[in-house]
């Protein structure tokens, strides 16, 4: 996978330049840092939710138990 990528920035050295590479690979990695700084914020979401989900289903599950005795 490594030579890939190397002969993928060859390439664009080539086909773009140094200064043009430079932008375009800022870019893309600016573009990662949000992505992945989206996806963490969609998955602590998640988590909350789901945890909020169990601990209602926990709460009624109590109140069933008591109305039962």
């Amino acid at each position: 996978m490594g030579t890939e990528i190397l002969f993928i920035l060859m390439l664009g050295l080539l086909v773009l330049g140094p200064k043009q590479l430079h932008a375009l690979l800022r870019h893309v990695a600016r573009a990662k840092t949000q992505f992945e700084e989206a996806s963490r914020g969609l998955k602590s979401q998640l988590e909350a939710e789901l945890e909020a989900t169990h601990q209602e289903s926990e709460t009624d599950t109590s109140h069933e138990l008591v109305g039962d005795q």
